[in-house]
């Protein structure tokens, strides 16, 4: 979908007319949901036809167990390049030059046996 070509109603009309289709896949009446979300009827249709508040609309996808399609509609930015850096932590940047000065002596003593 063009949303750039959008009015900012076009889309919100058009979010109502997918939680409507939502709805009717579920086979629930705009009453029974209406009554579960705590609105009117007039109130529910309001939302349907993109003018309602955001905080109905949630409650409709909750009544519908439909909140992960919250991550879908605005989905969590990544980390900022700092929060990236902080999350990582201590990385090492070298392995460190670690020899066992026993096991040297062991292995020059036992080529000088031949």
């Amino acid at each position: 979908m063009k949303y750039e070509s959008m009015t900012n109603a076009g889309i919100a009309a058009e979010l109502g007319n997918r939680l409507e289709r939502l709805r009717l896949t579920q086979n629930i009446t705009q009453e029974a949901l209406a009554n579960e979300i705590g609105i009117t009827a007039k109130s529910y249709r309001q939302l349907i036809a993109g003018a309602g508040k955001l905080e109905n609309l949630v409650a409709a996808l909750r009544a519908l167990k439909s909140l992960e399609q919250l991550d879908h509609f605005l989905p969590e930015p990544p980390p900022s390049p700092l929060e990236q850096l902080k999350l990582r932590g201590k990385q090492r940047q070298r392995a460190r030059n670690h020899v066992d000065s026993t096991k040297i002596n062991n292995d020059n003593n036992s080529e000088l046996d031949w």
